[in-house]
């Protein structure tokens, strides 16, 4: 019975909102107009419906703070509005351009996000290099310029020491006038530290002072927006200055965190400060959330100069809904930044990133058991660090710890910098270690991985610039174990950087312990190769002479695996990979090693870091990944719960002005349900307490004869009142004629299925037509976290 009664239900749902939303969505935005002109009726006949395009209330339709979107009347709005604009157009030569206009104001909206974030993140990437570098000296022909810069027209360089010029002088040659010794290693290491705390007491005072919202990644934070939450101010003006500034000063600090997920935050930042110069977008908040999709991509696009792998990120990772349209704007919009960026050139390589390389040794068979092996270490490390860093957030944040931001950043950037400063791969920046892990060696190498001993005869130099497999020497057994070192410290300060009160990004450090794995067993499986030829796994692809092993590319495999681990991406970051390395011959290995990362890590917890954070800070995020496997109704989650006082309601007349805002005062709801009368309960629609309240306040200053005896009415044709009786307030034009019902029985994966596609924030629970409960967005939240044996009050917002 239940069954059949629901599905009824939900084919007369359908129906209602091909008809009744266009009269809900025509209607909404204009009651006070409508409701003074029915009490100039003196509530005879029916009210004139007023469009809400040209006559609209101020705050209608609009939402508070903390509050989810209303998906369906938002899109309803939007059709309608495109309706009227297409009917229009029809008439006249200026309402077809308005028409035409309209159609192309987004992708005019694109191409602006798209140049804007290229712009920034270029910006970004000159800065950080130059400030990165400042901790190491200063340029005498000019302070702005970086060490490379600076050394690029000297005719005074050596081959073996091409980063040393005497244009560029480390702080201790200008402060003691010589760059050897201990005492010159004393100066610069103390200098070192003094510009990593100048940087990070820079970063995180300007974002408790301007900006709180410029912290951390954003992307957690970018996810639930997308899922239509809203978070006022996370997308500003001042939330962009602040984070672009901050975002340098925090890369530049030497803290172990990455500029690649906060520039998705940047580039969101652009497309919603964009989006108030269209009214299309100003005035729709799913309209906006499409552009802020795409936006993502653009993010991802200038963070590693990877189009495709943006657009794919946007989709598979952060994007709630993702229609077709915003697929092709996503493209465009993150192919315009990556051009714009390519026009920058920040790296003076031609490059949209530092570790840019080109492999095209071929691999074998063989390597793939390496490679899974690299993906169990992803996502063992991905599954280690995601318990380990919520679990450091969840003390900050109820311990003392959390009340000191400053000091906490400034003692993690101290001990950073100590612990760094010796380990030449834990000093350099991120991008520069993992661009330096996965080089391949040539001929030409100065670089310590580089180390091998020379081959005795010219046979051995392989075909082309490749050289064949040689022994590993003193330096290369140096860097191994300074790598080693730095695997170890980069895991562990990692953990308790991510979350701090300054941006911080995943992605680099991710990468980079991933790279350091990668690029150890690389050399392993080299020197394996070399030694042991003719064993039966090397025999005949593997010759003495030959280059069969390349390490750079275990390095870049290791570095997928990790980054899989941790966010559990798997299509877009494999894309991203091989757009970065240019190598399409290594889909397979990378596949091979993020598709074993993610089972690995799923074994452990379903959750990649983003919805960890998500549930860390309670926010009402439905995860469209995860599913619901319990057997329980829609009777079970409603409220109000048998021992809970009855649901508060209005009637659809008899109450008066004074009732309704004494009713509205007393309750914290965000809706309420109008139904016939207290007694029958049937249901007849649903108003927003922000539509009622903003309603009555209008209707209170500009009708005459609105007291708190007035009667509201939320029937079609107002009943017949007393010759003296003040006039009704009609207010059927800010209720919703066609709410989303389910009937009590309806199985609760199915409800949970209604709320993730339509993106509902809350359902009315019907019993042979008669109302019984409503479940919001928050009741499943808690209800499923109850099931997991989680506090269902860590949910905290509506």
């Amino acid at each position: 019975m239940g069954w059949e009664f629901w599905t009824k239900q939900l084919d007369e749902e359908e129906l209602v909102v091909e008809g009744g939303f266009e009269e809900y969505t025509t209607t909404t935005g204009s009651s006070s107009s409508s409701s003074s002109r029915a009490a100039g009726m003196n509530g005879t006949g029916p009210s004139k419906l007023v469009d809400p395009l040209e006559d609209p209330l101020p705050g209608l339709g609009t939402y508070e703070d903390f509050n989810t979107i209303d998906w369906v009347r938002e899109k309803s709005k939007d059709r309608d509005r495109h309706r009227e604009i297409t009917n229009k157009s029809r008439q006249s030569t200026v309402a077809l351009l308005h028409s035409v206009s309209d159609a192309f104001s987004g992708w005019l909206l694109m191409l602006l996000v798209g140049l804007m974030a290229g712009a920034l993140a270029g910006g970004i990437d000159i800065a950080a290099h130059w400030l990165t570098d400042m901790k190491g000296g200063v340029c005498l022909i000019g302070f702005w310029f970086n060490h490379e810069h600076c050394c690029w027209t000297s005719n005074e360089t050596t081959f073996q020491e091409r980063d040393r010029c005497p244009q560029w002088q480390s702080w201790a040659e200008l402060i003691t006038g010589t760059s050897e010794g201990p005492f010159a290693y004393i100066v610069n290491y103390l200098m070192y530290i003094f510009w990593a705390l100048l940087f990070a007491f820079l970063a995180v005072t300007l974002v408790r002072a301007f900006a709180p919202y410029a912290c951390g990644s954003g992307i957690p934070e970018i996810k639930t927006i997308l899922s239509g939450f809203i978070i006022r101010g996370y997308l500003g003006k001042w939330t962009l200055i602040i984070k672009t500034i901050t975002l340098v000063l925090a890369v530049s600090s030497g803290l172990s965190l990455g500029k690649e997920g906060p520039l998705v935050h940047v580039a969101c930042c652009c497309a919603n400060i964009l989006c108030h110069l269209f009214t299309k977008y100003r005035k729709n908040e799913a309209k906006r959330r499409e552009v802020l999709s795409a936006a993502a991509a653009v993010g991802v696009s200038v963070a590693f100069g990877a189009p495709i792998g943006g657009v794919l990120f946007s989709l598979e990772e952060v994007s709630y809904y993702f229609p077709l349209k915003t697929l092709w704007r996503s493209f465009f919009a993150a192919l315009v930044a990556a051009f714009t960026l390519r026009s920058i050139n920040p790296f003076g390589n031609s490059r949209l990133v530092l570790f840019y390389v080109e492999f095209h040794a071929p691999w074998h068979l063989v390597e793939l058991a390496p490679f899974i092996l690299l993906g169990i270490f992803g996502g063992l490390w991905g599954a280690l660090f995601i318990r380990a860093n919520i679990a450091w957030c969840r003390k900050r944040k109820s311990t003392i710890l959390g009340h000191y931001p400053v000091i906490e950043v400034l003692v993690v950037a101290a001990l950073t910098a100590l612990l760094a400063y010796p380990n030449s791969y834990t000093r350099m920046s991120g991008a520069e270690l993992i661009s330096e892990l996965f080089n391949d060696c040539s001929l030409l190498d100065s670089s310590q991985l580089c180390g091998y001993k020379q081959p005795t005869n010219t046979s051995e130099t392989g075909a082309g610039n490749s050289l064949a497999d040689r022994p590993a020497g003193e330096g290369l057994y140096t860097a191994l174990w300074q790598l080693a070192l730095a695997l170890v410290f980069k895991m562990m300060i990692t953990v308790i950087t991510f979350g701090m009160k300054v941006p911080s990004g995943l992605f680099i450090p991710s990468m980079a312990v991933g790279a350091i794995a990668g690029r150890l067993l690389g050399v392993g499986m080299e020197q394996l190769a070399y030694y042991n030829h003719d064993w039966f796994i090397f025999k005949g692809w593997c010759s003495p002479g030959a280059d069969c092993i390349t390490p750079g590319l275990y390095a870049m495999v290791g570095a997928a695996a990790c980054l899989g681990g941790v966010t559990r991406m798997t299509v877009s970051l494999v894309v991203i990979m091989f757009e970065l390395t240019g190598g399409l011959e290594y889909i397979v290995p990378l596949m091979a090693a993020t598709m074993t990362s993610k089972w690995v890590a799923d074994a452990f917890g379903r959750e990649g870091i983003y919805e960890a954070h998500i549930r860390l800070n309670g926010y009402p995020f439905l995860e469209p990944k995860e599913e619901f496997e319990h057997s329980s109704l829609a009777v079970d989650v409603m409220r109000p719960r048998r021992a809970d006082p009855a649901l508060a309601v209005l009637t659809q007349e008899g109450m008066t002005v004074g009732e309704v805002e004494t009713l509205v005062e007393s309750t914290h709801y965000s809706g309420f349900p109008v139904v016939v009368s207290q007694e029958s309960q049937r249901l007849v629609g649903f108003v927003l307490r922000r539509d009622l309240l903003i309603s009555i306040d209008n209707a209170r200053k500009r009708q005459e004869g609105v007291v708190s005896a007035s009667q509201v009415v939320f029937t079609e044709h107002a009943p017949a009142q007393a010759p003296d009786a003040p006039p009704p307030l009609r207010l059927r034009g800010i209720m919703d004629l066609s709410p989303f019902t389910v009937t009590d029985h309806t199985p609760m994966d199915i409800t949970v299925d209604i709320f993730r596609k339509l993106g509902l924030r809350q359902c009315l629970v019907t019993h042979n037509g008669r109302l019984l409960g409503i479940i919001t967005k928050k009741d499943i939240l808690k209800h499923m976290a109850q099931i997991a044996n989680r506090d269902p009050d860590s949910i905290l917002f509506n």
